[in-house]
């Protein structure tokens, strides 16, 4: 119909232009405004408009500026509640920071005035309709075949495992991975900020929290649905991201029979990945000593994944590292994976390769009696 509009009355415009113009309308009136391009080019990761004037995309793990605009702040303003609104949620001055979610699950972010002075700031991660398999972080050399095999056994034998990483490491995209090893026959419970994992198992059971109405009531918190799940008979528990008190509920549920629950956390290293636990149970308002906490840390959890994003954009699973348990008041760690940066080749590419520490886990019983049986090989090749 657009089309038809600007054929009759626009005769003069080039055909170009009138193609232009008509994709221009569409894409405001169905899509997303000026961004919809982006939002359906696959090479593109991440979308980060800046006020109307500025807006930059992730590709290949590179920053780039697109010849993109807005009209003004309204025009942003107007997108901004084009991607709320249909899930719930709201931004005005009263609630001026959202977090919600596009149809295909892209993650979305927005901030407005008076607390963004550069004008209404909308950051969208991309979710991908196919997700990524562990043949897909293989080939782009995230991790080893050997270090691939290592995750799944544990993700099968109902280990503990914690992802750690800094923003923009691949968390989320490391965390579906695993779930895709859980087996078909389980009752899955994922708790998330907003929904973006994408499990393909059939009985998956997807909580989103909630943030408080207009009157600062009814908000609904992760902590809230890990309480909640521990009574959903669920046989494994998801957690996108632990921030804060959730953690201590987190931990419980690993020391109480719910093994096999995975999660994310903002972390430099998996020793920071630990310390930030402790942080984050302190945060949930229980008096109980460092060396309480550590102990519940150290018998919950059995594996820290830390994955990192390399000055070339590229994400590496820099550390796969097994927790042993208490000595003393420390918590041990031993790394049995380990990506080595040895420089910077002329194109600005990282180099550096993948060694085994040569240990075999503590745990490699477990994964035996479960049925999984690794060679000696997994831990050895090319150790030397």
């Amino acid at each position: 119909m657009v089309e038809s509009i600007i054929e009759a009355d626009a005769n003069h415009i080039p055909r170009l232009d009138r193609m232009r113009i008509s994709d221009e309308i569409y894409d405001e009136v169905a899509g997303y405004g000026p961004i919809t391009p982006l939002l359906n080019d696959r090479e593109i990761s991440e979308i980060m408009v800046n006020g109307p004037d500025q807006v930059y995309i992730e590709r290949s793990g590179q920053l780039e500026l697109s010849d993109v605009f807005f009209r003004d702040n309204d025009h942003v303003m107007n997108i901004i509640d084009r991607i709320v609104s249909p899930i719930g949620r709201r931004i005005d001055e009263s609630m001026p920071m959202v977090d919600a979610r596009l149809p295909d699950g892209s993650r979305v972010n927005a901030i407005i005035p008076p607390l963004s002075l550069t004008g209404p700031v909308v950051t969208i991660r991309k979710f991908f309709a196919d997700p990524l398999m562990i043949e897909d972080l293989i080939e782009f050399n995230t991790l080893t075949p050997e270090m691939a095999q290592f995750i799944e056994a544990c993700v099968k034998a109902r280990l503990n495992v914690v992802v750690s990483g800094g923003t923009g490491s691949g968390k989320t995209t490391t965390l579906n991975v695993l779930s895709s090893f859980i087996p078909v026959n389980e009752r899955i419970v994922t708790i998330e900020d907003a929904a973006e994992l994408a499990l393909h198992q059939p009985h998956v059971v997807t909580l989103e929290s909630r943030p408080p109405n207009i009157e600062g009531k009814g908000a609904i918190t992760i902590r809230d649905l890990v309480r909640n799940a521990l009574r959903m008979r669920p046989d494994r528990i998801i957690v996108g991201e632990v921030r804060s008190g959730e953690a201590l509920d987190m931990l419980q549920a690993m020391n109480t029979g719910h093994d096999g629950s995975l999660t994310t956390g903002h972390a430099n290293s998996p020793r920071d990945m630990l310390s930030r636990l402790e942080t984050m149970v302190l945060m949930a308002g229980m008096d109980l000593p460092i060396r309480a906490i550590r102990e519940q840390i150290s018998s919950a959890i059995d594996l820290i994944i830390h994955q990192s994003r390399l000055r070339d954009g590229s994400r590496r699973i820099t550390h796969i590292t097994e927790v042993q348990g208490m000595e003393g008041d420390v918590i041990v760690l031993q790394d049995l994976f380990n990506y080595i940066q040895t420089g910077v080749d002329q194109d600005g590419k990282v180099k550096g390769e993948f060694k085994p520490s040569g240990m075999r886990p503590k745990f490699i019983e477990r994964l035996e009696i479960s049925g999984y049986k690794l060679s000696t090989e997994v831990f050895t090749k090319n150790l030397y």
